[in-house]
């Protein structure tokens, strides 16, 4: 049963919105999120990526940079360019993409529903990439990047969110990449009490993106936990902010492969190789995007190629028969002699929002090839989770992406959530 609350958000005040929500902190390296907040002192980039306040000789770890954060996000609070809500809410955020709308609901989620598996994920965390997180969520004492999760479309639900999808929205803009964003306040205390019954009704909710985030804001309650044994189930920081999306409104795009070199093979014993396994057929200089699961693309030296994987290597399998397992098993790990795609330099990751003239521009400029891939499906991502299994890293890309700034959780001790 899920325990998804609302919470009393810290939110821009008007108009500030449009000017305050920013890109998630990790789809920038330190000089691009730099350049990203020149000018713009009212972006949350300046708050998740705090390092861009100091010069570039500055770890961009160090302690000031976390201090700084926690400086920039409380002044916001005190000068009233972010306010706080003044009774428990949940809140819709929808998102409109090349005239495609997913609209999610913004609440907070249990710490314990993810540590028991009612809140799943199909992917591995690095403690590398968690201590970042955890050391910016414990000394800011706000948790400022929504988790992205994905549960089965409930009428119920669907019904109330389409009453508030024709009133008119808390906020209103669009950002410089097109890309709209919309909000709505949920403070009707009928309208709360039924979105946190219809939740609490679900077996399972999916992370789809953010795992990370997630891990993070679950070591920082745990660790508090620890710290104080005496506090109660309803503090707040034993809850993580996350937006929930019905799943058949989600997009998940294509996650493509680079490979910086052909691992001492020809073009024609590369070829003779795939065959093995592939059908492969020449296309020419067109990209070729894949039209079905099962058949992927490569570029090699100037000319794509389509591949069907023969039948003998397809499998029913949640997790061996994905595409990128696919790959990785007879491309990756048989020719090129790449195990572990997240340690190996050999080999880069594109999103598929980048589109197939960036996959032929890196390997051009490599000397390699390049793998073009058919989107998981979301039912896909479902079924491995389900089994309490995880996908090869890199299989799902989602667009568009939550915004940072917009929603913002609390989790100073002391601080309680609802309780029903």
């Amino acid at each position: 049963m899920a325990d998804i609350r609302p919470f009393m958000a810290i939110r821009p005040a008007g108009a500030m919105a449009e000017k305050i929500a920013a890109l998630p902190y990790d789809v920038y390296d330190r000089s691009e999120a730099k350049e990203a907040v020149k000018g713009n002192a009212d972006s949350f980039l300046n708050i998740d990526r705090a390092e861009t306040q100091f010069p570039d000789d500055v770890d961009m770890y160090a302690n000031c940079v976390y201090e700084k954060a926690r400086e920039l996000l409380w002044n916001m609070v005190e000068d009233g360019r972010l306010i706080k809500e003044e009774a428990d809410c949940y809140y819709l955020y929808q998102l409109e993409m090349n005239g495609r709308c997913q609209t999610g609901i913004v609440a907070c989620c249990s710490v314990d529903d993810y540590n028991n598996s009612v809140i799943k994920r199909h992917e591995n965390t690095r403690a590398d990439k968690e201590a970042d997180r955890i050391r910016h969520v414990d000394v800011t004492d706000a948790q400022t990047g929504p988790i992205f999760l994905a549960y089965r479309r409930q009428e119920a639900l669907s019904s109330l969110v389409d009453a508030y999808l024709k009133t008119r929205p808390e906020y209103d803009f669009m950002a410089d990449d097109g890309i709209s964003h919309r909000v709505w306040v949920i403070s009707d205390s009928k309208d709360v009490e039924q979105i946190f019954r219809a939740f609490s009704q679900m077996q399972e909710i999916y992370i789809a993106d953010g795992h990370h985030r997630c891990a993070s804001a679950v070591r920082v309650a745990e660790n508090r936990r620890a710290q104080f044994p005496e506090d109660g189930k309803n503090e707040a920081y034993n809850y993580f902010l996350s937006v929930l999306f019905p799943h058949d409104e989600l997009a998940i795009y294509d996650y493509n492969r680079v490979l910086k070199d052909l691992n001492s093979m020809t073009e024609a014993e590369l070829l003779e190789r795939l065959d093995t396994h592939f059908v492969v057929i020449p296309i020419g200089e067109e990209p070729y995007r894949p039209e079905k699961k099962g058949t992927f693309g490569m570029y090699l030296k100037g000319i794509w190629y389509k591949l069907t994987a023969k039948d003998e290597i397809k499998s029913p399998d949640a997790v061996d028969g994905l595409d990128v397992s696919l790959l990785q098993t007879y491309v990756l790990d048989s020719l090129f002699g790449i195990k572990d795609p997240k340690t190996d330099s050999r080999i880069e990751f594109v999103g598929g929002i980048r589109g197939l003239k960036e996959l032929e521009r890196r390997a051009d400029q490599y000397g390699g090839c390049a793998f073009s891939m058919y989107p998981t499906a979301i039912e896909e991502l479902f079924a491995v989770a389900d089994e309490g299994r995880l996908m090869p890293p890199k299989s799902t890309w989602f667009e568009p992406k939550l915004r940072s700034g917009l929603f913002i959780h609390e989790i100073k001790r002391g601080v309680k959530q609802y309780e029903s």
